[in-house]
């Protein structure tokens, strides 16, 4: 298992089958995630208007993830953000577009 997510290294956790999973805004992290959806100043912009989509929000944690459990696939992190509700992934959300501004 892997340690907790610590927020001030920018990182932040969902919780998949019962189980944390750290979400960590590295420069190559966010160069995958940015590669995938484009921009990532636009895709902060589009969370801020409310116009982030369910795909970008479970992308952008999917090449966030750290440290994982191998058996964790995409289908499985976005089935997790979709049962805990777009509420409950905000506040992971909030930190990871809180690094892309602020960085570290």
């Amino acid at each position: 298992m892997s340690a907790p997510a610590n927020p001030a290294r920018g990182e932040a956790a969902i919780r998949v089958a019962g189980q944390p999973v750290v979400l960590r805004p590295t420069f190559a992290a966010l160069v995958a995630a940015e590669e995938e959806l484009g921009p990532l100043f636009a895709l902060v912009e589009r969370a801020a208007r409310g116009d982030l989509k369910l795909a970008e929000l479970v992308a952008l944690f999917w090449h966030c993830r750290h440290d994982a459990p191998p058996a964790l696939t995409r289908e499985t992190l976005g089935e997790a953000v979709v049962a805990g509700g777009i509420a409950g992934a905000t506040p992971a959300l909030k930190l990871l577009l809180r690094q892309v501004l602020a960085g570290q």
